[in-house]
């Protein structure tokens, strides 16, 4: 019998009694794994999570992987990446993602390609995967993607009310050069006020990716339930613009790069019908889980980071207390 422990980090050391006080299905928490009803989250690497599902178990996946831009890759460290961006929003001498070279995307589609091969393996034949990406690093995922199997579908876009812009003129450059104060002012005249190549960015792109389908659509959808999707909504056919402002920070959450409930929800409706199996393989702060249990979905999360874990499980608790 699984040993209900209490987690080492002191904010939530009250999670596991607030969720057998508030919920009537009492989850179980252990070191590694926590269960309730049709909801599993493993604190675990994912290629090692993965190891615990059976092939064609799986009916959708929805993920925001690492995208290996200033250290976030497969080693992934909030604390690290939390401490370089509070350095005046600076990693290296550039600006929070400016530092950047060929070899980031290489490594990207490298590990992107193992996640696919076992993200195939584990989705029912005609099933989709929905990964969310980087303007620069779309086609690394596509390729990673195609390579492990699976047809590339198409290009989706959340467009939200925009991030923060991080271009910078190079003036601050100039005035550190060992130069006349009259050669900076030409310098700085001549470039006009030009900054880096960094647009304000309003969307984020993902990746829609399917499993072969089990013949045709009709067979395969009548054997396996997936294959086909859902468009029509009381608004119309939805697009592949997904319009979703960015969530509010919740001190609950506290994620580099949450996304919005209502987003997720949407994906899940399209791809998914009630009663079916999500996965998210980088669940971060929970919110696949969230959307897949307001929409009627089992859902099954992988987080490597602790502090994740937990903060899915608190998120849990508090929905299910409304």
């Amino acid at each position: 019998m699984e040993q209900v422990i209490k987690p080492i980090h002191k904010p939530f050391n009250n999670i596991v009694s607030n969720i057998s006080r508030h919920n009537p299905n009492i989850g179980v928490l252990d070191a590694s794994k926590y269960t309730n009803g049709d909801i599993s989250i493993y604190n675990d690497d994912c290629m090692k999570a993965f190891k615990q599902l059976a092939d064609k178990s799986v009916d959708f996946i929805v993920t925001d992987p690492p995208y290996f831009i200033d250290g976030m890759g497969d080693d992934w460290n909030d604390k690290e990446l939390n401490k370089k961006k509070s350095k005046a929003g600076a990693i290296g001498g550039l600006p929070v993602g400016m530092k950047f070279d060929p070899m980031q995307g290489i490594r990207l589609e490298e590990f992107f390609y193992k996640v696919s091969l076992e993200a195939i393996r584990v989705l029912k034949p005609g099933g989709f995967m929905v990964s969310f990406s980087q303007g620069r690093l779309f086609h690394r995922l596509s390729v990673a993607c195609e390579n492990a199997g699976f047809e590339i579908r198409d290009m989706l876009i959340w467009e939200h009310n925009g991030g923060q812009g991080k271009a910078f003129t190079q003036n601050h450059f100039i005035k550190k050069m060992n130069i006349s104060e009259e050669e900076k002012k030409s310098m700085i005249d001549k470039l006009n006020g030009r900054k880096t190549p960094q647009l304000r960015p309003k969307f984020e792109p993902m990746l829609l990716a399917q499993k072969p389908k089990d013949g045709t659509f009709v067979n395969n959808c009548i054997k396996w339930n997936t294959g086909l999707v859902n468009i029509d909504f009381n608004e119309g056919q939805q697009t592949t613009i997904f319009k979703y402002d960015k969530p509010k920070k919740e001190k609950i959450i506290d994620h580099m790069t949450v996304k919005p409930v209502a987003l997720l929800e949407r994906l899940i409706e399209i791809f998914t019908v009630d009663g079916q199996t999500v996965l998210d393989p980088f669940l971060g702060s929970g919110t696949t889980g969230i959307a897949s249990v307001k929409k009627n979905r089992k859902f099954i999360g992988f987080e490597i980071e602790k502090k994740y874990f937990l903060i899915s499980i608190q998120r849990f608790e508090k929905l299910w207390r409304k």
